[in-house]
């Protein structure tokens, strides 16, 4: 028989904590081969498919789409060693409205449950549900899943691995039991939760015991917006706190607040009341409110023409590396101008020889490479607890690529190693899997040295901000024709503005200017940089 295994969300790196579903790939029933794509899921870093371990016939989906999910929780059960969805009895169809596998889950083969959820009883039925009980529980004895006791789940009891939010009712999957037989679990009905039981008790306005938050991305939201952890009911596994959940309280607050100003009325708006969620009187289009990318302010000091634009995702990412950039590192700037004539003709020449195109920016990166290696006072980054200067042997240079989604940093790997040709071939896959969302995150991750091409929006310089924890950015404004003095005479010339933004405690402004006049050399005279080839 085969046996159902549970794939959880994976560990997607750089200490990322959860991540929104975006679309699943696969349905309940579908047969999977191992490693292949089964759903697409949105982290702060990028968009990745996520691949399963395992081949069999997927069970159960858990989470819907829009949805968030912390690391560690289930994704998906798939029975493995099966290859027709004939051979395995799918999960029964769950009660309309709620998230989770069954909502997702078609009828089974004969002895399934129907609609209705009542559950499938005596040897044979292949029950996909996890057992209740501690105890064996041999296949046709002992009472049916429909009438199996639930484990307690009060604050002093385990919850069960499924159990769903408060104010929820139908199929639920919960722990594990003992005696199951290996690859056979048990759907166990649980009633739906009283009115005065799906909510954590209130005392002077704030919930007692543990917050269910496993996300520090959630919390910091919390922070941000005012609202009491305490005072939510989480929708998520166990009664997980999400982050949609706290993007609900805090636009009910919001919404409250503004019909409290508008009023007249000062009553604040209860936690009690926020955990309920509104009236059918005063429903707020919730789903609706969190597609929309700007949102207008509420409350009392709202005013026409004002919004709000949440940093989430990418952006919101993007934002606290700045910000911790700017706390940390002690930057400075220089910059040069250059004649880039001789760059822009030897590239010309490059690509009319025949073979694969190269960009501008991959005639940069190789100067940048080359001069790294005359300066690697600059490939580095700085230990602040053990206050050491951490030089780095190899280059993974980072190159600054603006989509729809925010500002993103690719990471050429070893790009000290790569010939131009190389350079221009990975920094176009690159640029192609950022403009579309398809990066991964390793492809965002360990940098050493950013190259930050602004002169594609048309302006000649900037002082960037170092992608943290790196030492420097090498900034490069458009190429245009200036008047240049070139060759003792007034002349026409492709000219570009350089600049360099160093963190000061790696190096003083002699390596600095050092580094910034060889690329500037490079580009003038690229046959100085055969030299270092």
């Amino acid at each position: 028989m085969a046996q159902v295994l549970e794939f959880k969300l994976p560990d997607l790196g750089e200490g990322l904590t959860e991540a929104e579903i975006v679309r699943w790939l696969v349905a309940v029933g579908d047969v999977v081969t191992v490693d292949q794509p089964v759903v697409e899921v949105e982290t702060a870093k990028a968009m990745v498919e996520v691949p399963c371990p395992y081949g069999g016939v997927v069970t159960a989906r858990f989470g819907e789409e829009g949805s968030d999910l912390p690391v560690g929780a289930p994704l998906l059960t798939v029975a493995v060693g099966a290859s027709d969805p004939a051979e395995v009895p799918l999960p029964a169809v769950g009660p309309p409205g709620r998230s989770g596998p069954s909502d997702q889950s078609p009828p089974g083969p004969s002895g399934a449950a129907g609609p209705s959820g009542s559950s499938r009883s005596g040897p044979g039925a292949g029950d996909l549900g996890r057992t209740a009980g501690p105890g064996p529980d041999p296949a046709g004895s002992g009472p049916s899943a429909a009438t199996r006791t639930p484990p307690p789940t009060g604050p002093g009891s385990a919850p069960g691995r499924g159990a769903a939010g408060g104010g929820r009712s139908g199929n639920v999957l919960v722990g594990y039991g003992t005696g199951a037989p290996t690859g056979r679990r048990r759907r166990v009905r649980r009633p739906a939760p009283a009115a005065s039981g799906a909510r954590v008790e209130q005392a002077n306005g704030a919930a007692q015991g543990p917050v269910p938050v496993v996300s520090p991305l959630v919390r910091r939201l919390a922070r941000e917006r005012g609202v009491d952890l305490r005072a939510l009911t989480g929708t998520g596994r166990d009664g997980l706190i999400m982050r949609s959940d706290v993007e609900r309280a805090a636009l009910r607050t919001e919404v409250a607040d503004a019909r409290t100003a508008g009023s007249g009325s000062a009553g604040p708006v209860s936690a009690q009341s926020v955990s309920a969620g509104p009236t059918p009187a005063e429903s707020v289009p919730v789903e609706a409110a969190r597609a929309e990318s700007f949102r207008p302010v509420a409350g009392a000091a709202a005013r026409a023409g004002v919004v709000r634009v949440p940093l989430r995702g990418v952006a919101g990412a993007a934002a606290e590396k700045f910000a911790r950039s700017r706390r940390e590192i002690p930057d400075a700037t220089c910059w040069v101008d250059a004649d880039a004539t001789e760059l822009m003709a030897v590239r010309t020449a490059m690509n009319a020889a025949g073979g694969p195109k190269i960009s501008i920016l991959a005639l940069l990166a190789r100067i940048c490479t080359a001069a790294l290696a005359r300066h690697p006072e600059l490939n580095a980054t700085v230990d602040q607890a053990a206050r050491e200067i951490v030089r780095l042997p190899e280059v993974h240079l980072g190159f600054a690529a603006q989509t729809d989604r925010g500002l993103v940093v690719p990471v050429v790997r070893d790009a000290h190693d790569r010939s131009v040709e190389s350079l221009s071939a990975e920094i176009a896959r690159l640029t192609e899997a950022a403009r579309v969302g398809r990066m991964a995150p390793g492809d965002l991750a360990g940098g050493t040295f950013t190259l930050n091409n602004y002169g594609v929006f048309g302006v000649d310089g900037s002082t960037p901000i170092i992608n943290h924890p790196e030492a420097a950015m090498l900034g490069v404004g458009r190429i245009v024709p200036k008047p240049w003095v070139h060759d003792g005479e007034l002349a026409v010339r492709q000219v570009v503005q350089l600049s360099l933004t160093f963190d000061h405690r790696v190096c003083d402004g002699g390596t600095a200017g050092g580094f910034l006049r060889h690329v500037a050399d490079c580009v003038e005279q690229p046959a100085v940089l055969l030299r270092s080839l």
